[in-house]
């Protein structure tokens, strides 16, 4: 369970005040008496009593208020714990002018610290911010055009989103007022994580208030399981579903015993029923495309080449969409250990006889390049050359590379399985023993080889007990 510290909620009011002056000036989302002056003007007893009635009183508001407090409570019982961490330690900071990259935009910094401390924690909700940037640049979202991401965490791919309309485009009145409220949808299954999704998105100025007479439907985050049905059309999906475990749930019978049984998703708008989570986000992200809508996901290494239902899945992908890009990610640059993954780019398209994707181009980050999350992280300018052959202007005037190669429809239809897991750079390491790479580089690369292996191993056992 991701740990939601106190702090989170005297946070976002002191940021949502420092917003509300210079150089910001935005009108606050807090009313007047419940924001943070109120807290500061007050001490002892009549502090914690008035804290303890802003939160309740915040969380029965409509809209993006009732979805960030409802059933907030006050942690803090202590009125001089509270005064203090108020008075001494938040407010004497300047949150709003930190840097993203220092505060991390606050929330997705909390959920990145839980992804470090607890292995396995949260680590599924952090995706690189250099790649989040790179995606959002490739697929260059126009305004007025509806983005979704089903699986959206703190929201990092509709903040980038957002940041990249507001800096690439002169907006007019009516398609700011878009852009605050009917661009952005995301949903997310995890209660904590989208308060903390609806706390970042307010801040940026997404999200409409009472006042704008926003409704549920309206809301940009709500907390659902996607995979449960279609939740709308969109233009765009920007996504990276979490990596991990098949979908399971946990049985237990009169006599105390438990059991796992797969959760094979039905649904009739999918190609195929398997207990694939990632295989299953792949169709349902297909499923909520308008037609000539636009998808770039992080998917891992073995939707690529799984075969059965995965089989089924790439070929009817590569059918009724134009799938026409897919970035071999590195190691390295996810929390989770021995994660191998990748960005599939496609267009959903109307339906017809012949298949839509001509030709499939791949572009190899992954042979001969090493990153670690500490010393040699990920960096927007090792994008740069993928950003450059992807050709966003013209994709149909695109020029090979020695890292950029095409395959044709005919070409991957006859490969066994359609597998899609494809290389064709010399692995320098394999080569020659002069090249290879540090000692702790290749123990780090064999342990996340052996963890990947190890998870799918377990996957099989639980199989095989049922």
């Amino acid at each position: 369970m991701l740990r939601q510290p106190h702090t989170t909620f005297l946070l976002f009011l002191k940021m949502a005040d420092e917003q509300s002056h210079p150089p910001f000036n935005k009108p606050s989302p807090i009313p007047k008496g419940k924001d943070w002056p109120a807290l500061l003007a007050k001490d002892g007893d009549e502090l914690e009593i008035h804290y303890r009635h802003t939160l309740e009183e915040l969380g029965k508001r409509s809209g993006m208020l009732g979805v960030i407090f409802r059933k907030a409570q006050n942690k803090i019982q202590d009125p001089a714990k509270l005064r203090r961490l108020i008075v001494d330690l938040i407010d004497k900071e300047q949150w709003s002018s930190l840097s993203a990259d220092v505060k991390g935009d606050a929330y997705e910094g909390l959920l990145q610290k839980n992804a470090e401390d607890v292995k396995g924690g949260a680590g599924q909700y952090f995706t690189p911010r250099p790649l989040i940037a790179a995606m959002v640049d490739v697929v260059a979202p126009q305004p007025g055009q509806s983005i979704c991401d089903p699986a959206c965490g703190t929201g990092g791919f509709l903040l980038a989103a957002h940041d990249y309309l507001a800096r690439h485009h002169a907006l007019d009145r009516a398609q700011k007022k878009k852009l605050k409220s009917g661009t952005f949808f995301g949903i997310e299954l995890v209660d904590s994580v989208t308060r903390l999704c609806a706390m970042n998105l307010l801040l940026h100025g997404i999200g409409g208030s009472e006042a704008d007479g926003q409704g549920l439907e309206d809301l940009p985050v709500i907390t659902k399981d996607a995979l449960a049905g279609k939740h709308g059309e969109y233009e765009i999906v920007l996504a990276n579903p979490p990596f991990g475990k098949k979908s399971s749930v946990t049985i237990v019978n009169e006599v105390g015993e438990s059991s796992k049984e797969s959760l094979i998703i039905n649904r009739d708008d999918f190609w195929a029923s398997t207990s694939n989570k990632q295989l299953n986000f792949l169709q349902h992200i297909f499923t909520i495309l308008k037609q000539h809508g636009r998808a770039a996901v992080v998917l891992p290494d073995n939707v690529l080449f799984e075969g059965g239902a995965g089989e089924t899945i790439r070929r009817e992908l590569l059918k009724q969409a134009d799938v026409h890009t897919l970035l071999r990610l590195p190691t390295g640059i996810f929390y989770a250990q021995g994660v191998k993954a990748n960005v599939l780019f496609f267009d959903r398209k109307p339906a017809q006889e012949k298949p839509w994707t001509q030709k499939l181009w791949i572009y190899d980050l992954r042979t001969n390049l090493h990153f670690t999350l500490k010393e040699n992280t990920l960096k927007r300018g090792d994008l740069d050359d993928f950003v450059k052959c992807y050709n966003t202007k013209n994709r149909h005037e695109r020029i090979e590379g020695e890292r950029f190669k095409s395959f044709t429809y005919e070409e991957l239809a006859k490969r066994d399985k359609v597998n899609l897991d494809i290389f064709w750079l010399k692995d320098d390491a394999l080569e020659e023993s002069a090249n290879l790479p540090a000692p702790e580089i290749i123990a780090q690369e064999i342990t996340d080889d052996l963890e990947a292996a190890l998870e799918q191993f377990t996957t099989i056992a639980e199989d095989l007990k049922k």
